[in-house]
């Protein structure tokens, strides 16, 4: 065993971390966007995040030396660029200034079930009864978090809020999905870093209003727009993409539940915004879900390795070939005896 081996992490746990991570890294946005949404319109933010993010990325591509990601991969890029990276960041930012945090979460934790039913239909993904027993627990859990977090006007919650926030909800699981392919041709880091920039193309015509903004902003907003862009879009998305590359898009997705929970934690850790018992129980249910959803029983572990697909066997050795005993030759009867005898 070398060095070098001795001290690589498993391929499994690695796609672990890159998922806990993720998840982490884009709770940690709610805390950071309730800043810097303040003092940035929806448009403006989306495209100061968006290019601090390239920025990043730009270095990652070059200390990685990774170019341009092949042909056959660009019209994922282009879409869940267009869709998931602009669309979905500007919705967002415009949908929870209309609603408060916890139904803008509800309909938001939509995508996972819009990511399993699209992977289902296009990327022919199966749909096991785990997964979706997990994901309706973990769903249950999202509503409990979203009411106990609401104001409770439900009356005047704006129905532009609300279309956005599934707008986003929608451009979230399509951009999953166009991502999935274009992995079988470039690198988690080509896709995630071309996607980025397709993303921040399309937020230019929002330059006026960040150039606008960005004198009058509070450092502290300015900082959390930079920290949006370098953790949770371009390190996270990285993450994402490479463990996206090496498990089912529908069961990455659920774990994706574990946002909520993950955000009431440090909302209370980071805030001071002492969670009532309704969103700790709603939390607890999200985690749940994902346990669910991610358990593999123990004769069937194997298969993680081989993105949920059956294990291969090994080939089987084949039988040694007997050797024949040795057949008497007959001697002819005209042969005489001591002649016979020699033979």
């Amino acid at each position: 065993m070398t060095f070098r081996s001795r001290f690589l992490l498993p391929a499994g746990l690695l796609t672990v971390g890159a998922v806990s991570f993720t998840v982490f890294a884009w709770a940690s946005a709610f805390v950071s966007i309730r800043s810097a949404g303040a003092a940035y319109s929806p448009g403006a933010l989306a495209l100061g995040r968006l290019l601090a993010a390239s920025l990043t990325l730009a270095v990652l591509l070059l200390v990685r030396r990774q170019g341009l990601p092949p042909r056959a991969a660009w019209r994922g890029i282009l879409v869940s660029g267009v869709v998931w990276f602009c669309g979905y960041t500007v919705a967002l930012n415009w949908g929870e200034r209309l609603v408060d945090a916890g139904t803008a979460s509800l309909l938001v934790n939509t995508g996972p079930i819009l990511m399993a039913l699209l992977a289902a239909r296009f990327l022919g993904e199966a749909l096991p009864p785990r997964l979706l027993a997990g994901m309706a627990v973990s769903f249950a859990g999202a509503v409990v978090v979203g009411l106990s977090m609401s104001s409770g006007n439900a009356g005047s919650t704006p129905v532009l809020g609300v279309a956005l926030c599934l707008l986003a909800a929608v451009a979230y699981a399509t951009g999953v999905i166009s991502q999935k392919p274009a992995l079988s041709y470039g690198t988690p880091l080509q896709i995630t870093a071309f996607s980025c920039l397709t993303g921040t193309v399309a937020c230019l015509p929002f330059g006026g209003r960040l150039l606008t903004e960005l004198p009058g902003a509070p450092l502290s907003a300015t900082l959390n727009m930079v920290y949006l862009g370098v953790v949770p879009t371009a390190l996270a998305f990285t993450a994402w993409t490479y463990a996206l590359a090496r498990m089912p898009a529908g069961k990455l997705g659920a774990t994706t539940y574990a946002v909520p929970a993950v955000v009431v934690l440090l909302s209370w850790a980071l805030l001071g915004e002492v969670p009532a018992w309704l969103t700790l129980l709603g939390g607890a249910l999200c985690l749940a879900g994902v346990a669910v959803s991610r358990y593999v029983p123990r004769s069937r572990r194997g298969e993680a390795d081989h993105g949920g697909g059956p294990v291969p066997l090994p080939a089987p050795v084949p039988a040694a070939v007997p050797v024949p005993a040795a057949v008497p030759v007959p001697v002819p009867a005209h042969v005489p005896s001591h002649e016979r005898q020699s033979s």
